[in-house]
């Protein structure tokens, strides 16, 4: 169900603290916290003697004390304290602990083998250093809906057409033909637009007016990090290997799913362009955009997980899912080889 070899988005940094946070992610209770020394850890949020939340426990310096007995748990989860036996501390006594680094404002997880757990792995962002691009705020968006579901979303640029009549949709995104590719890690779904109104979202960011060239870049990387880039560029200058021209408007809407079980998601994004970094005004209007738009993706999501998880007839896929179902397949073989 889960790729587990892989790194997820576990939090924005400046959420995880001094405090014991409790999470779920693939089904599997974690709790977070900083040491002092400001790194973050991951642990089994369950005592091994009676499986007491470590997370309704407290911190001792940086290991954790459970709130029942006392047992208390360094950040590599082995017991290094039982007051109630203090000569005799259990060898069976320790909790998982999970590799966890913070990049890119996030707070990264690694689920599976932490031999394997390399940093390097992490999804690259680039440009994220680049002081001449802008970014947002971003946000995080709990959806009661299997991940899969926002993931087909977001390989879906034709959902706009209807879903987001006021932000993301415009002309032609209704039925312009779509250009599907597989990658080494996922897939691409791509599309230009030529000669048509933007949209509503990205009317007033342009520097330009009037009919625009569109591109519609939308790519899933495993396990479920997506990557939808919108390029709005003058007419005639957009294109497949087109150059971008001075007044051509950049914006990558990097989004990371996490799930947390079978039936919930949690959705964290930013939005990061190639112009403007210190207009704050623009950064705060393209996030409450993005915000609203999102909320209509919930919407859509959880009705769509209900629908297809109680089906009591047979459903079809249209010509529009070649890119989600590519990667689905890759996915499956994925977490098929890790046995």
């Amino acid at each position: 169900m889960f790729l587990k070899n892989c790194w997820y988005v576990a939090a924005w940094s400046h959420d995880i603290d001094r405090t014991l946070r409790a999470e779920t992610f693939l089904g599997e209770h974690i709790v977070l916290y900083r040491k002092q020394d400001g790194t973050p850890v991951a642990l089994e949020d369950a005592c091994p003697h009676r499986k007491l939340p470590l997370s309704d426990g407290a911190l001792n310096g940086d290991a954790v004390e459970c709130g029942y007995h006392g047992l208390t748990f360094d950040c590599a989860g082995s017991c290094v304290a039982a007051p109630t036996q203090k000569d005799a501390i259990p060898a069976r006594a320790r909790v998982k602990s999970y590799p966890v680094v913070d990049r890119y404002r996030f707070t990264w997880i690694w689920m599976g083998d932490p031999d394997r757990a390399d940093p390097d792995l992490i999804f690259d962002i680039p440009n994220f250093d680049d002081p001449t691009w802008g970014k947002t705020d971003g946000g995080v968006l709990d959806i009661d809906c299997n991940y899969l579901w926002v993931v087909d979303n977001l390989l879906d640029p034709s959902h706009v057409a209807w879903v987001h009549v006021t932000s993301f949709a415009g002309g032609g995104t209704d039925g312009a033909p779509l250009d599907v590719k597989k990658t080494d890690q996922g897939v691409q779904v791509t599309r230009w637009i030529f000669g048509q109104p933007p949209s509503p979202y990205y009317e007033n960011l342009l520097a330009f007016n009037g009919p625009c060239d569109r591109l519609q870049h939308y790519e899933m990387t495993r396990p479920a990090m997506a990557t939808n880039m919108s390029i709005y560029t003058p007419p005639g200058t957009g294109g497949y290997g087109s150059t971008p021209v001075a007044d051509t408007f950049i914006n990558v809407s990097y989004n990371f799913m996490t799930p947390i079980t079978e039936d919930k998601t949690r959705y964290f994004w930013f939005q990061h362009r190639n112009s403007e970094p210190d207009n704050r005004e623009m950064s705060e209007t393209m996030n409450k955009g993005a915000i609203m738009a999102f909320n209509e993706d919930k919407a859509i999501l959880e009705k769509v997980h209900k629908g297809m998880k109680h089906a009591v007839t047979p459903h079809i896929d249209l010509g529009l899912d070649a890119g989600a179902k590519t990667f689905r397949l890759g996915l499956a073989k994925a977490i098929e080889a890790e046995g």
